[in-house]
């Protein structure tokens, strides 16, 4: 158990049937009144957002997440196959609780798989990705226009922002958890 008063970002916590994790927090001591602490909680499984006040003797269940690293296999559309590279157990997971994480992940790429009480509710992908454009509009000559970007689909099927001169073959590096396009490799 922890108590309101010792939250931290990152911290994991159960709350109203869920894995949350804190972040941010504040403390607050009002004028007039007890002090509460003031959070916003991310909901580990559905990425949404809690705002939540506790008073600082509120204690609530810390949530234990373990993360182990597995490398990706491959898709049959509805499954996603690991394999741990120290046991080689392969591992399936419903695509439909990590499909969002896996649009930049390719084949044999490292993940972290987390998991609460023996249950796999997310896969964190490596923070940067470097893919190749499989599809894109050329870009002409003149068209230089200070910023301008254009769709690029890159090879695991994700469709990324991209500057005018970025063209088909190119290898680019994407920070995964924005989906923004970094530069080319």
């Amino acid at each position: 158990m922890i108590s309101a008063g010792e939250f931290r970002n990152g911290v994991t916590i159960e709350f109203e049937g869920g894995i949350y994790t804190i972040i941010d927090f504040q403390h607050v001591k009002p004028g007039k009144g007890a002090a509460f602490v003031r959070s916003t909680l991310r909901n580990l499984e559905t990425g949404s957002i809690l705002e939540k006040t506790f008073r600082p003797s509120e204690k609530v269940p810390r949530a234990h997440i373990e993360r182990r690293d597995l490398q990706y296999l491959y898709t049959d559309g509805t499954q996603y196959f690991f394999m741990d590279t120290e046991s080689f157990e392969q591992l399936e997971i419903d695509a439909s609780e990590i499909g969002k994480n896996m649009v930049y992940v390719k084949e044999n790429d490292m993940v972290k798989v987390l998991e609460h009480n023996g249950r796999i509710f997310d896969v964190e992908p490596p923070i940067f990705a470097e893919l190749k454009v499989t599809e894109t509009e050329p870009g002409f000559k003149g068209d230089t226009a200070q910023g301008a970007t254009k769709p690029a689909t890159v090879e695991t099927g994700a469709t990324v922002k991209v500057p005018l001169f970025v063209s088909i073959d190119d290898t680019i590096k994407i920070d995964t958890r924005t989906g923004e396009y970094l530069g080319r490799v």
